[in-house]
Order: structure tokens, then C-alpha cells, then sequence
């Protein structure tokens, strides 16, 4: 795992999470102002050798303790992604939840996203590639020394969540990735209009 940033005054923390039976992907990042701040990343994994449920209470006690410690406002998690195999979605599902009962236990909201709508946010592409998104979340989050795939995509889920409740993030994220200037009106307006139309074009699939 790798931590970097202090907690921050006037700033929301949020927790990204990729479920997994076998890993579950996590990442922590600060939104303060117009700023995504990588905190921690990492990954919660259980014991093949053990039983579903031993499993089960290895990722849940796992994701509880980040819970506790670094104390996020939120939480957003990917979408489960339905396999064609019948037991590997059902093994899936309940890891899941096992997961999201760590957070929805202590009282925090969780959020869910679809991979495709994580992607579109993170990259500008639904079906970017995991390459894609590893190297734009590295882009959006340069300290950020990321642990493996599962804990990019976690990151890239707490940074979707992040454009989808903070427009000033949004804008300065996307204004960043297109070479604008910053916080400009005529700049801010239009990018906020291509926003919006994605996110129509995106609600009406």
C-alpha cells in the first residue's frame, strides 16, 4: 500500500473500492477546492485455502479496519460485473456484500458506478482499456504510487464519485486532461456543457 497526503481541513474524504473475493482493490483520496489528493491504496485479500464464509469475514473485517482508519465521508464501489459463469457472479455477489456491509455499518453512504460510467469518467471512454485508466489515474493522482491493478481501479472509482458530486473537480480535472486554461468562465462554462451532455447522452442508455 502507499500513503502519502496528512488529513486536510475543509476537505471530504472519500473511499474507492474494487470488490473481489479473492482481492478487493481499495484507494483513499482527499477532495479539497478543486484538488483530488491521493492518500493511501492497496488491496484487501482473502485466503483461497479457507472456506466462502472464512473468506467472507476476511474481506469484511479488512475493509472495516480502513474504515476505522482513515475515517472516509463517503464511499463509492464498481458495479458487479456479471460473469457468464453462474458460481464465479454468485462468489462475486457475496463478496460484495460482505464489502459494502463494512462501510454501510458505520453509517457512511456508499455509492455504486458501473464500470463503463468509472471508465467514461477517468478516461473519457466506457470501454477504455485497464491500461488506459492506470495511466489516467496516474495523471489525475502523479503521487500516487499505486499498488496493483485492483487498487487503480479503486482509485479510479473514488475519483469518478468525485467528479460526480463536486462539478469543480470535474472541471478542473477534465480541464487539466484537454490542456485549458483554469478557471476561466467562458472555459468553465464550456466544459461544463460537454459534461452535462455526456451525462444525458450517458442517463438515456
Amino acid at each position: 500500500m502507499a500513503f502519502e497526503s496528512p488529513t486536510l481541513p475543509d476537505k471530504k474524504r472519500l473511499l474507492g473500492l474494487d470488490p473481489g473475493l479473492r482481492r478487493t482493490g481499495w484507494g483513499v483520496i482527499d477532495v479539497k477546492g478543486n484538488h483530488l489528493i491521493h492518500v493511501a491504496n492497496g488491496v484487501v485479500c482473502s485466503d483461497s485455502g479457507k472456506t466462502i464464509a472464512e473468506r467472507l469475514v476476511q474481506l469484511h473485517s479488512g475493509i472495516l479496519n480502513l474504515v476505522k482508519q482513515f475515517q472516509p465521508q463517503e464511499v463509492a464501489a464498481e458495479e458487479t460485473f456479471v460473469n457468464k459463469n453462474p458460481e464465479s457472479t454468485l462468489k462475486l455477489g457475496l463478496a460484495r456484500g460482505a464489502v459494502l456491509l463494512a462501510p454501510a455499518l458505520s453509517g457512511i453512504p456508499v455509492s455504486e458506478y458501473a464500470p463503463n460510467k468509472v471508465k467514461k469518467a477517468v478516461v473519457g471512454a466506457g470501454h477504455a482499456a485497464k491500461n488506459q485508466v492506470q495511466i489516467m489515474v496516474g495523471n489525475i493522482l502523479p503521487k500516487a504510487v499505486l499498488a496493483n491493478e485492483d487498487a487503480a481501479d479503486a482509485l479510479a472509482v473514488a475519483i469518478c464519485h468525485a467528479h460526480f458530486t463536486q462539478n469543480p473537480v470535474l472541471v478542473d480535472q477534465v480541464s487539466r486532461k484537454n490542456g485549458l486554461k483554469q478557471n476561466t468562465p467562458n472555459n468553465q462554462s464550456r466544459l461544463k456543457d460537454l459534461i452535462d451532455a455526456a451525462l444525458l447522452k450517458e442517463a438515456s442508455r
